[in-house]
């Protein structure tokens, strides 16, 4: 089974951070930071911290296991985190320089329904449990 971390990375500013993707041929969307476990990463917390620093150039703190997602033969922990700085341009992660990837774009996206409803976040399961928990104020407590 495949194991992925991601991190719902909050800001100071109230944001998080998405990444957008544009590849061709299909509509933009938006992922949350993170990816793979790797054989190297001591668990699924070092995965991620591995992942916020290779994908933002950033150092984050975890906050708490918000969710998992599994299907088939994946699984996706997705993390809540927060995160006081980072620079896209400092990026190390492999898939950046493959050729045929599309584009990466780091977004500060408001911790608002609104600002949720406008993007097409996936995977969809995930983002419905995250609009409810902007819905509902869960996010705003762990800064």
């Amino acid at each position: 089974m495949q194991h992925r971390v991601r991190a719902v990375l909050l800001t100071p500013h109230d944001t998080m951070l998405l990444i957008k993707r544009i590849r061709p041929g299909i509509a933009p969307y938006w992922v949350i930071v993170g990816g793979r476990i790797e054989p190297t990463d001591a668990g699924p917390e070092d995965a991620l911290l591995r992942e916020v620093r290779e994908e933002i150039a950033g150092e984050a703190e975890i906050v708490r296991l918000l969710h998992t997602v599994e299907t088939g033969d994946e699984r996706q922990d997705f993390y809540l985190a927060t995160v006081e700085k980072w620079s896209f341009e400092d990026r190390t992660g492999p898939e950046f320089s493959q050729e045929g990837r599309g584009e990466y774009l780091l977004e500060e996206i408001p911790l608002t329904t609104e600002a949720l409803d406008a993007v097409n976040l996936l995977p969809r399961d995930f983002a419905t449990v995250l609009r409810a928990a902007v819905e509902g104020g869960d996010l705003l407590t762990a800064r």
